[in-house]
């Protein structure tokens, strides 16, 4: 089986693993894309703590490339989010690193550069464009720019929730409206079964992004405490509080309750971004599973799972939804 998404990413099943920042190590994208999928690789994949040195970050992600490699020759992606050509000090040792072991696909996040997509495809890797939110302009802007595919990123997904509070099912056809054809559109937020899959295809998709399903599996570095909580857990209690850039969604728990009432009693985005610690509160939250320091994100597509599985089992779920449009 193939299509558009598959075969320019040379997989078997037209999936991607989210990056997930610090949720990500080599076991369990190398599950991933032994499984027929994308695994990726997030910025921080495998760390506890943070690198402070860009020969740091680039040894450490390569310390996971090799992980993969151990499981797997299927392709992986890593994640970038690369910023002006001036003065981004990461990006070009990433993809030299990319180069050096064979990595065909970069997930570029955030704001689209041009220069940098020219600078991937000059070596033949393909890069999948993920708007933080998702709009006709920045849609066109990638395609003009040369991105492969485009993710469209509805308010359902977890972590850095768009800006714009669009639904899944209302942004996938907007997006694939504005490509017209041109390049694939992947779906992402809150498709977590076979029956949102499907919906996703139906509505012009050609591919999923999955984070929460993936999270909740066995090979997921996940804290197995926070698995547990967002087993009983569904979309309705999930706390949604105002922070930088946008919003964010967390289970229940000492510091998530103390964000929702700042949200709630007008504290600036700055103020709680702070007390949220950053991207660190994601880390202490979900990695090391303590919300009295941190936070624990989650996509609406919490509401369909009910057992934590293998990777390769949670995949067939998705691809049983999709099998015969693919």
């Amino acid at each position: 089986m193939t299509n558009r998404v598959a075969e320019i990413l040379g997989i078997e099943k037209p999936i991607i693993q989210g990056p997930l920042a610090w949720l990500t190590d080599g076991h369990y994208a190398g599950a991933v894309s032994a499984a027929g999928g994308l695994g990726v690789l997030g910025i921080s994949a495998g760390q506890k703590v943070a690198a402070t040195t860009v020969e740091e970050t680039i040894e450490n992600m390569r310390r996971e490339i090799y992980i993969v490699r151990g499981i797997t020759d299927r392709p992986l992606g890593i994640n970038v989010a690369p910023g002006s050509e001036l003065t981004d000090i990461f990006t070009g040792p990433m993809l030299d690193l990319m180069v050096e072991e064979k990595v065909p696909v970069a997930i570029m996040v955030g704001q689209f550069s041009a220069y940098w997509t020219a600078k991937f495809k000059e070596k033949g890797i393909k890069v999948v464009f993920r708007a933080e939110t998702p709009d006709v302009k920045n849609t066109e802007e990638a395609i003009q720019g040369g991105a492969d595919i485009i993710v469209a990123t509805g308010f359902d997904e977890g972590g850095t929730v768009p800006s714009k509070v669009i639904g899944t099912f209302s942004i996938v056809p907007m997006i694939v409206d504005a490509a017209k054809g041109r390049v694939p559109v992947m779906a992402a937020g809150g498709i977590a079964d076979s029956r949102t899959a499907r919906a996703a295809f139906a509505l012009g998709a050609e591919g999923l992004y999955v984070g929460t399903a993936f999270m909740m599996s066995e090979e997921s570095i996940l804290a197995q405490n926070i698995k547990e909580m967002a087993l009983k857990a569904d979309a309705s209690d999930l706390l949604l509080y105002r922070t930088v850039p946008a919003y964010y969604r967390s289970l229940p728990g000492e510091i998530p309750n103390k964000l929702l009432e700042m949200s709630k009693d007008g504290a600036t985005e700055e103020a709680i971004f702070e007390v949220q610690r950053g991207y660190n509160g994601m880390r202490d939250g979900m990695l090391f599973g303590d919300l009295t320091k941190g936070f624990a994100s989650f996509g609406l597509g919490i509401s369909m799972i009910d057992k934590i599985e293998p990777v390769s089992v949670i995949m067939d779920k998705l691809m049983s939804g999709i099998a015969d449009l693919v």
